[in-house]
């Protein structure tokens, strides 16, 4: 029972920070569908600004873009990490990384 619980409890609160992951994953992908990773790099950011404005995004901004060119396709991605307390001095330590690249 008391394994459950801890399961439980470090379910729900790793749940927001998951969430948080796919909204940029989904702000990502949805800049890559609708041409704006075509711009220059202050322009890619801004559009990532805006729409982590709309999707409430805050753990990853415009600034924390990594935007580079590979075989003359622009490459946007994001990389963090989110330290989660569970409970006393136990936290979940988990490191993100995402991009508009497309995996062949």
């Amino acid at each position: 029972m008391v394994l459950l619980a801890l399961l439980a409890v470090a379910g729900m609160k790793l749940f927001p920070v998951i969430v948080d992951y796919y909204g940029v994953k989904k702000v990502l992908a949805t800049m890559e569908a609708q041409g704006d990773t075509k711009g220059t790099v202050g322009e890619i950011r801004k559009a990532f600004d805006r729409r982590s404005l709309i999707d409430s995004i805050t753990v990853v901004t415009g600034a924390d873009l990594d935007v580079t060119k590979d075989g003359g396709e622009t490459i946007v991605s994001a990389a963090w990490s989110v330290k989660v307390p569970v409970f006393g001095n136990v936290a979940i330590c988990i490191d993100f990384s995402a991009s508009n690249a497309k995996v062949f």
